[in-house]
């Protein structure tokens, strides 16, 4: 698993998933429970990940609709 998203937007992470949904590649985020440690302030950021195979298609797609992407390192 890759973590393609970071961020505190729940709005852009809806939106991401809707996208790589929709080209049919699997994705789930990390961290949706953490509220109960910040006290549902959302500082905390959460992660979205895909398979290791589909990262580079996935990045794409995010990256040309206006999603920042978090990069290989």
């Amino acid at each position: 698993m890759e973590e393609i998203l970071r961020t505190n937007d729940p709005t852009a992470l809806s939106f991401a998933q809707a996208l790589l949904r929709g080209e049919e590649i699997d994705c789930f985020v990390l961290d949706v429970h953490m509220s109960a440690l910040e006290g549902s302030i959302g500082i905390l950021p959460r992660r979205m990940m895909v398979a290791r195979e589909d990262a580079f298609l996935a990045r794409s797609i995010l990256t040309d609709n206006g999603l920042e992407v978090t990069r290989k390192a």
